[in-house]
């Protein structure tokens, strides 16, 4: 096998850890605060440890993973407080992607928007789906909408901007615990920031996607504050809303109510689950 032919393959090893890995962070099989042991995630996912070493490289420079000292990577907790402060910077950031998306998109633009919008809305009308794989077919066609807003906006370094602040675990977890009629409603959102970019009105837009993004960040909080629990088993431990279910309650949390979870993380290095105690598939729901 030629040194190039070597190179490919670990590069090849590498992407798939990467993906793997990621993906099971964000749809929470593995959880917040729970360890990844690089041998463990190998036997896993039947790979070698240096792809998975560098799979969690990257995925700490992308904020899913932290490195604790004598403890190794553990994936990063989430606290009241993190949603909050996340979906605000969020909101200030995608806020200003609509507006540079209305001075800029062309028709072809808008049909990209309108055919995201339309795959939102079969995905869903399926049926005899897992409630896993609903869900994930509801985030793609939610990011694809989203990316392709900030593709239109063309701005590169609000793009690198984003891919940190958007926490992609926290909006997998928001769609699992919407209801339809949330999910429903999210999508239209979409409709009527398509039609402000359309129509070339970059304040309108801001103002629509503002509140489309705040009420992601309220139904989070009011799962919270319904479960009366820290922020990971209220998300991460919930059962998907069955479809003809509503989510309403106060937002307390909004006023100063929330609670956080801080030193989860190190903890785990000594209690916690780790990666591998169980196959992260056996954890799907």
């Amino acid at each position: 096998m030629s040194p190039q032919t070597l190179t490919d393959a670990s590069l090849g090893s590498s992407h798939r850890a990467y993906v793997q890995i990621r993906q099971a962070i964000v749809e929470g099989r593995y959880r917040p605060g729970q360890r990844l042991i690089e041998q463990r995630v190998s036997d896993e996912f039947d790979l070698s440890r240096t792809p998975v070493r560098e799979a969690l490289h990257r995925l700490e420079a992308e904020g899913l993973v932290d490195s604790e000292r004598n403890c190794g990577a553990v994936v990063r907790a989430v606290t009241s407080t993190d949603v909050v402060d996340l979906y605000e910077l969020r909101c200030r950031l995608e806020a200003f992607v609509a507006e540079r998306a209305a001075t800029r998109a062309t028709p072809a633009d808008i049909d990209e928007l309108s055919s995201a919008i339309e795959e939102f809305d079969r995905t869903l009308a399926l049926k005899g789906l897992s409630d896993l794989e609903l869900v994930r077919r509801i985030n793609a066609a939610n990011s694809l909408f989203h990316s392709t807003v900030l593709r239109i906006a063309d701005h590169q370094r609000l793009t690198q901007l984003l891919e940190r602040v958007v926490d992609l675990p926290l909006v997998f977890q928001a769609f699992k615990v919407f209801s339809r009629e949330e999910r429903a409603q999210s999508n239209l959102f979409h409709r009527l920031i398509r039609d402000a970019i359309a129509r070339g009105e970059p304040a309108r837009a801001h103002r629509l996607i503002t509140e489309h993004i705040y009420l992601g960040r309220d139904t989070l909080l009011e799962r919270l504050n319904q479960a009366d629990a820290t922020l990971e088993r209220a998300l991460f431990d919930g059962a998907v809303v069955p479809e003809t279910e509503t989510t309403v309650g106060p937002l307390s949390l909004l006023t100063g109510g929330a609670r956080s979870a801080p030193g989860r993380a190190q903890a785990a290095c000594h209690a916690g689950p780790t990666a591998g105690s169980r196959k992260a598939g056996d954890a799907a729901r």
